[in-house]
């Protein structure tokens, strides 16, 4: 399946996408080639992901190991790097990349990230290089906080070179939600509810902006093919 950013997927289709069930929300080499994540930064979400202000920096937490019983809920305790066997979690195999990339031995591991939009609905928010983490005490337990910042590949758009932050600024998560909404969840030329996309009405090379609800749109693949090529 031949995923862009910005791309609008059910659960089904984005795991089909990635031949998994995605069953949690950390997923380590899911793919040979890169990690997954999936986000949310919805007010009744589990973890406090959040978006930085420059647009394209990520902070993600962590997660929980698997409640063992119904009398313990393992939001009390620390997250866990490694489990008591001392098998990595899911957090431990990130901070491992983390450190191996700090320490010059690789490249920044390479995450494709997925952001909930509403139930159901996701959207491929692109690829990010992870790059640090860091501790933080969240006025209850300490938690891992992962940082990613969005990767200058082509998958994302962009060629090689620097990220031009004007141009590459992420969607924020409001203004996803804020637009499906209004749209109601169709492309807004044809009225398809399947292969939709997140557009800019305005590009990136004309100015657009990322931050305003009314330059952004719902497109079906159809129509979004159509305006990069009129653009081009």
């Amino acid at each position: 399946m031949s995923q862009i950013q910005d791309q609008i997927l059910s659960y089904r289709e984005m795991c089909n996408a990635e031949d998994s069930s995605l069953q949690r929300g950390m997923n380590f080499r899911l793919n040979p080639l890169y990690s997954v994540i999936l986000m949310s930064q919805r007010s009744n979400a589990p973890y406090q992901d959040k978006i930085w202000e420059d647009g394209i920096t990520i902070e993600y937490e962590g997660h929980d190991v698997t409640q063992t019983s119904y009398d313990h809920d393992p939001k009390n305790d620390d997250q866990l790097e490694f489990l008591p066997s001392g098998k990595p979690t899911q957090n431990g195999k990130f901070i491992e990349a983390v450190k191996r990339f700090k320490s010059g031995e690789t490249q920044p591991e390479p995450v494709k990230v997925y952001e909930k939009i509403v139930d159901g609905t996701w959207s491929l928010k692109g690829y990010f290089d992870l790059i640090d983490y860091k501790v933080v005490f969240d006025g209850k337990r300490n938690v891992f906080r992962f940082i990613l910042k969005l990767s200058a590949r082509e998958e994302n758009n962009i060629k090689n070179g620097p990220i031009d932050l004007k141009h590459t600024r992420l969607i924020p998560s409001s203004i996803k939600r804020e637009v499906w909404k209004r749209d109601q969840g169709k492309c807004v030329l044809c009225g398809a509810t399947k292969n939709l996309h997140y557009d800019h009405e305005l590009p990136y090379s004309e100015g657009g902006t990322s931050l305003l609800a009314s330059n952004i749109r719902i497109l079906c693949a159809t129509h979004n093919l159509q305006k990069s090529n009129k653009i081009e």
